[in-house]
């Protein structure tokens, strides 16, 4: 898998002249960016797992700025964005919004119908529950994606080093 993503990935020097990504254009010759190493992968992880669950457009481009910033291995934070997707937009952000209003203590529309139309008509009852649902679904996907990549790596060498 590592092979495949590597061969498909871009090189950093292609990228690094392009005018049209502005800032990013000048940081994307970093090497962290492109490696799939334990350090790069859990924080991609991080990065990808956290804004995936952010209730906004075009999320990549939050993640991709970040990915930047903390070093995190830039196609696969960019790629985990796409765990919600318009097939999973509507029962993750249902279930988000469930989690926060159990937090808040407020009780769910019992009419509630999963529709743009009608989280329009009924946002300004449901919004705190649905952002802190969000936010809190963020943060911990976040955590256990990075934690998760690092002892998944850890077991693995574990289990190199006795088959020696």
């Amino acid at each position: 898998m590592k092979k495949l993503l590597k061969h498909y990935s871009p090189k950093p020097g292609e990228l690094k002249n392009h005018k049209h990504l502005g800032w990013l254009s000048k940081h994307l010759h970093d090497v962290s960016l492109w490696n799939f190493n334990r350090k790069s992968i859990s924080k991609a992880f991080a990065v990808g797992l956290f804004f995936a669950f952010i209730p906004v457009p075009f999320q990549m481009l939050l993640a991709a700025p970040a990915a930047v910033i903390f070093a995190a291995n830039l196609p696969l934070s960019i790629a985990l964005v796409w765990i919600t997707n318009p097939i999973t937009i509507p029962p993750i952000y249902y279930g988000c919004y469930k989690l926060g209003a159990w937090i808040l203590g407020v009780q769910i529309e019992s009419d509630f119908v999963m529709s743009l139309e009608y989280v329009w008509q009924v946002f300004d009852t449901i919004w705190q529950p649905f952002l802190l649902g969000c936010l809190m679904v963020s943060v911990v996907t976040s955590f256990i994606g990075y934690f998760g990549v690092q002892l998944i790596y850890r077991y693995r060498i574990y289990r190199r080093m006795n088959k020696l």
